[in-house]
C-alpha cells in the first residue's frame, strides 16, 4: 500500500485563512506578500507569526497581488510554502491508531475539481477524518484553489495518493476496514452501519464511483432527496456522509 509521493519544493497558496493556519501548522512559509492596503484581525495575526518566524514580509500593490495570483480571489495575502506532502495508507492507519480511535477515511474516485477536493478536506477536517485517499490519475492536484477551498485543512489532513483504487480496497479491508460507496441506487443511508473501521467512496462529479470501485465495496448507500434536481454537489455529499457517520458513531458512543 506504499503509495506516498515525494514532497514538491514550493507551491503557492492564496487567502487569509490558509495562509494563518500554515504558520499555526508549523508548515515551513518561505515567503509571504500582503497587500499594502490590507487590514484586519486575520493580516495582523498573519503579520504577527510572520515576525515570530522571523520572515520578511513583501508588501505589494494590489496591481501586482492581482498579477501573482492563480486564483484570482487572494484576499490581499499570497504565501510560498514548503509543497504539500503525500503520505502513504499506512501513515493514515498509524494516525488513526495513535488516537486510540476506528480508522475513518474517504476515498475520492475522480474528484477534479479543485474547489470540489478543497471543499472535500474542510468537511473532512471537521468530522474527524483520519486521511483521505485519492487516486493518481483523474484527480485534482493540491493547488492554489484547491488549498483556499480548504480553508487550511490541508495542512492538517493527509492524504494518500495512490495508483489502484480497487487494489487499496482490497488491501485495506485485510487491515478491517469497511467501504461504503456513494451511489444513488443505494441503501439510504440511516440504514447502514456507518460506525467502526469505515471508509466513505465518493464518486467523479459526472459519473460518479466507477463501476469496479463500486463492485468491491462493502455498502452501497445514498443521500434521500425530495428534489427535482437528480444529485448533490460531490462535496456536500462527502460533508452529509461524513456526518451521518459521526452521528453514527456519536450515538453508538
Amino acid at each position: 500500500m506504499r503509495d506516498a509521493q515525494p514532497e514538491e519544493t514550493f507551491q503557492t497558496i492564496e487567502g487569509r485563512n490558509v495562509c494563518l493556519e500554515a504558520f499555526r501548522s508549523g508548515k515551513t512559509v518561505d515567503r509571504i506578500h500582503v497587500q499594502k492596503e490590507a487590514s484586519g484581525p486575520v493580516i495582523r495575526e498573519i503579520l504577527k507569526e510572520a515576525k515570530n518566524a522571523g520572515l520578511r514580509v513583501r508588501f505589494e500593490e494590489k496591481e501586482q497581488m492581482d498579477r501573482m495570483s492563480e486564483t484570482g480571489n487572494h484576499q490581499g495575502v499570497i504565501a510560498r510554502i514548503a509543497g504539500f506532502r503525500y503520505v502513504s495508507t499506512e501513515e493514515i492507519l498509524q494516525r488513526a491508531a495513535e488516537k486510540g480511535e476506528a480508522p475513518f477515511l474517504l476515498m475520492l474516485d475522480g474528484i477534479e475539481d479543485p474547489h470540489n477536493f478543497g471543499a472535500i478536506l474542510r468537511s473532512a477536517n471537521q468530522a474527524g477524518v483520519h486521511g483521505v485517499i485519492v487516486r493518481e490519475d483523474r484527480s485534482s492536484p493540491m493547488s492554489a484553489s484547491a488549498a483556499r477551498a480548504s480553508a487550511g485543512a490541508f495542512h492538517y489532513t493527509p492524504v494518500a495518493r495512490v495508483k489502484n483504487l480497487t487494489r487499496t480496497i482490497e488491501a485495506l479491508k485485510k487491515e478491517g476496514i469497511w467501504f461504503a460507496a456513494a451511489d444513488m441506487g443505494g441503501t439510504v443511508m440511516y440504514d447502514v452501519p456507518l460506525t467502526g473501521p469505515l471508509c466513505i467512496v465518493i464518486g467523479n462529479e459526472g459519473a460518479g464511483v466507477s463501476r469496479l470501485v463500486l463492485e468491491a465495496c462493502d455498502y452501497i448507500v445514498r443521500i434521500p432527496m425530495f428534489g427535482e434536481i437528480d444529485s448533490l454537489n460531490a462535496s456536500v455529499a462527502a460533508g452529509v456522509l461524513a456526518y451521518e457517520a459521526v452521528r453514527q458513531r456519536m450515538k453508538k458512543g
